[in-house]
């Protein structure tokens, strides 16, 4: 299931659990928002087109986080005549996280929540465990075949002296 919505002036296309960058949004971080500006729902090929949005429909979404988009440098130049202007600019974004898309007086059920990996827990390693990993590299190193030295080449031919003028 996705849908086509509006979004601070741009359409998206979005499903549940995708994350989008748009513009700036006024929401603090960690905030639930919805959209209701939906104009295009595909329900497993059951779509609904809205004249211009689908009424009732939204699309419920958590804020993540707000940051700056890359450097834009815009640079003019009129040749010949010593003009130039350097000028740039950082677009600011907000990460949204897409919660669900609701039809017509539907409710979200199970929010995704934004998943942090948890630290990997270190694995101890035995003595003996080790004695043997050792051992298959030290096998490892001995079934490699050494490389061949590679053939003398041919000293190149010394021209012959040239002949004195008479």
């Amino acid at each position: 299931m996705y849908a086509i919505v509006e979004i601070a002036g741009q359409q998206f296309k979005v499903e549940r659990g995708v994350k989008v960058y748009v513009h700036r949004l006024e929401a603090s971080e960690g905030s639930k928002i919805e959209f209701e500006n939906v104009l295009l729902i595909d329900n497993d090929g059951a779509i609904q087109v809205g004249t211009p949005s689908i009424e009732g429909a939204k699309v419920a979404a958590t804020v993540l986080s707000h940051l700056k988009g890359d450097k834009v440098i815009v640079f003019k130049k009129k040749r010949r005549k010593g003009y130039q202007k350097s000028n740039g600019h950082r677009q600011q974004l907000t990460q949204i996280l897409i919660q669900g898309v609701l039809g017509k007086g539907e409710t979200l059920k199970d929010e995704i929540k934004h998943e942090k990996k948890a630290p990997k827990a270190k694995v101890e390693t035995t003595d003996a465990e080790v004695e043997v990993k050792e051992t298959k590299k030290a096998a490892t190193k001995k079934a490699a075949a050494p490389k061949k030295a590679a053939p003398k080449k041919a000293a190149p031919k010394k021209a012959a002296p040239k002949k004195a003028a008479k």
